[in-house]
């Protein structure tokens, strides 16, 4: 390469790409960011499926599969009629928000252990978007599991302590595993999911075997 050709930007070309399917191809042209919600969340359903099977190989090429999900998205809010916005402000927004809540790196603030800066990053979170509750923004979408280990983290995180449910119904027990799964520093979601894998594994020899 000679000293006057500019270096390869990989993230500047996929953007082109993004930009040239936009407009040429029927099925991109007609996506919208409601109609491109399911593919988002497959995609990052497969990115955790990559991360349990430790394929890494995998693991790059969803990763490239969930970029293509926030640059199509960033693609069809270019075509706002009143409030445009493409990949760079995402960047930018980005940017500015890790260091804004992270001020133990990029400013004086001190943060002595990993509770510290989840409280330091959920304080500033809970500032900016005027949140009356360290609950609040946790999304209603998420599987019942994931949320309630959301919820009990935030609690945890931020000293707020509520009795567990005591009665023996299925829900009640189902919490308390959530609960002992963050006291000992698990993801009750991803160790369902792999037990649950491991199971399938087990069923789907039993029959094959017949």
């Amino acid at each position: 390469m000679t000293t006057d050709q500019a270096a390869p930007d990989p993230l500047r070309d996929v953007v082109a790409v993004m930009d040239r399917l936009r407009q040429g191809c029927r099925w991109n042209a007609e996506q919208t960011h409601a109609t491109l919600v399911p593919y988002l969340i497959e995609e990052a359903h497969e990115v955790a499926e990559a991360v349990d099977h430790d394929d890494r190989d995998n693991l790059r090429e969803e990763l490239g599969d969930l970029l293509l999900q926030v640059l199509f998205h960033a693609r069809i809010a270019q075509e706002h009629p009143t409030d445009p916005w493409d990949i760079d402000d995402v960047a930018a927004a980005l940017s500015e928000k890790l260091i804004r809540r992270n001020p133990h790196v990029f400013g004086d603030a001190v943060a002595d252990d990993i509770d510290a800066i989840h409280r330091q990053w959920e304080e500033r979170k809970q500032a900016e978007k005027a949140r009356g509750s360290v609950f609040e923004g946790i999304p209603l979408g998420l599987s019942a599991l994931a949320r309630a280990q959301k919820v009990t983290a935030r609690a945890a995180r931020n000293g707020i302590a509520a009795p567990l449910p005591t009665d023996d119904s299925l829900g009640s027990r189902l919490l308390a595993l959530v609960a002992e799964a963050h006291a000992t520093g698990l993801d009750a979601e991803g160790e369902l999911r792999r037990a649950a894998r491991a199971w399938e594994d087990r069923l789907s020899a039993a029959e094959s075997a017949g």
